[in-house]
């Protein structure tokens, strides 16, 4: 979409919204007669603006955060942009982890204080559903004030891979899904995960796994594949994104170019992949050139050293494997996301706050951070030195930010608190799917 249209799109969307609820979004009554572009304006000088949530609107901005030619009214987006600090810019790049059940000091500090633009949990965060809940709401509570509602992110993937309490029924593996190659089955899946990580607070699930198990001694990846087929895990891949993005949960497909043929766990050492890219273009790339067709909103990039592409850095550090081929030749725009830059791949053989330059100098937008305190403020100093010094430009900078504010303004992503929830339903909609994959856990 260009960005004259693109804005249009979003500029039409934010006022209907406004002009629909009859207020100002902040619960007040809109004056008589408050024309669209008024009321989007409005909007746009105290909170981000809203974009329609459905999945079939495209919010996806260009690389250029510049107001788009012929239009009369600016684009929120980048009025929401040109209202931000640089401190306020470098946290929604950044999407953290935190430590425990409940939301402690350093949770508070990194949201309220280095205005993060996301979390993520893990099992060690997650206790009960209710002890689950209360700490969501707690975080969101924590960002009043800040610039855009926080990504609230989890790894729900099934099978091995599930990090909700015990309370909701169980999801089996994607390569039990696989099994019965199945994409309306897979499109359901999405649907009831998305259904899942919802109703305890989440709005972004990293799934599906684009990953193609073509490595059986690969040690992180296996059954988290829907297959060693590339044409089995795009088809059942997409059909799980597709049924995320109906229920109002950002996907992030993962983990590009492809770690099904690493032999070594990139949360403990470097994989390196000899291939060359007319080898990953015939297999590992495959599933994300069609995720990027059907317009998928985030892409997560591996810890994995191509050497006959990049001898130096990893693809989440490259700006060959960002910039020039997922960025370049096949034209993503949208949000490109590393993976953990406390993982062993990353820790053991670069230095954490060089690694957060180079991936945003590669075309990286929100860096993970997924472990202490101390490492998300080394990486939040050095964005800010690295711009102070000249090293990233803050209009490279205003690029990664307008991706993520069109992302979180696509979903209508809200602070707002959410009930503990009844599962009956949920739960039982899931044992009735699941039956069929039962035999091929």
């Amino acid at each position: 979409m260009n960005p004259a249209r693109r804005s249009l799109t979003l500029l039409v969307a934010s006022a209907c919204l406004l002009l629909a609820s009859g207020c100002d979004g902040k619960g007040n009554s809109a004056p008589a007669g408050t024309s669209a572009a008024q009321a989007v304006a409005s909007a746009s000088a105290s909170a981000l603006p809203l974009a329609s949530n459905s999945p079939s609107v495209s919010a996806q901005p260009s690389p250029s955060v510049s107001a788009p030619a012929a239009t009369d009214t600016p684009d929120p987006i980048s009025m929401k942009l040109a209202g931000m600090t640089l401190e306020e810019k470098i946290g929604q790049m950044l999407l953290v982890g935190i430590q425990g059940k409940t939301a402690g000091t350093e949770a508070k500090q990194m949201i309220a204080e280095d205005k993060i633009g996301g979390i993520i949990l893990y099992s060690s965060n997650v206790g009960s559903l209710k002890e689950l809940v209360q700490l969501t709401n707690a975080l969101k509570q924590s960002n009043e004030g800040n610039p855009a509602p926080l990504f609230m992110s989890i790894d729900q993937e099934g099978g091995k891979v599930s990090r909700l309490p015990a309370d909701y029924a169980a999801f089996p593996s994607n390569a039990a899904v696989g099994a019965a190659d199945d994409a309306d089955a897979a499109g359901t899946m999405g649907e009831l995960l998305a259904r899942a990580v919802k109703s305890s607070g989440f709005n972004m699930d990293f799934a599906p796994v684009l990953d193609i198990n073509s490595n059986p001694d690969n040690p992180v990846i296996g059954n988290r594949s829907f297959g060693n087929r590339a044409d089995l895990v795009t088809r059942l891949g997409l059909a799980e994104m597709k049924g995320l993005e109906r229920e109002g949960v950002i996907p992030v497909v993962k983990h590009y170019p492809g770690h099904g043929d690493t032999s070594v766990d990139s949360h403990l050492e470097l994989p390196v992949i000899n291939k060359t890219e007319t080898q990953l273009a015939r297999l590992e790339w495959l599933p994300f050139q069609a995720a990027i067709k059907e317009k998928a909103d985030a892409v997560m990039v591996a810890h994995i050293l191509y050497p006959k592409l990049d001898p130096d850095r990893p693809a989440s550090l490259s700006q060959v494997i960002i910039g020039q081929q997922l960025r370049g030749q096949m034209g993503y725009d949208g949000v490109v996301i590393t993976d953990d830059l406390t993982m062993g791949a990353i820790v053991k053989n670069y230095s954490l706050p060089a690694a957060a330059v180079d991936t945003v100098l590669a075309g990286s937008d929100i860096l993970l951070v997924a472990h202490e305190y101390k490492n998300e403020q080394a990486v939040r100093t050095a964005l800010l030195d690295s711009v102070k010094n000249g090293t990233i430009s803050e209009s490279r900078i205003d690029e990664s930010v307008y991706r993520i504010l069109a992302l979180k303004a696509k979903y209508e992503l809200s602070d707002q608190p959410i009930p503990v929830p009844d599962l009956t339903g949920l739960n039982s909609d899931i044992q009735t799917w699941r039956k069929p994959f039962q035999q091929n856990k």
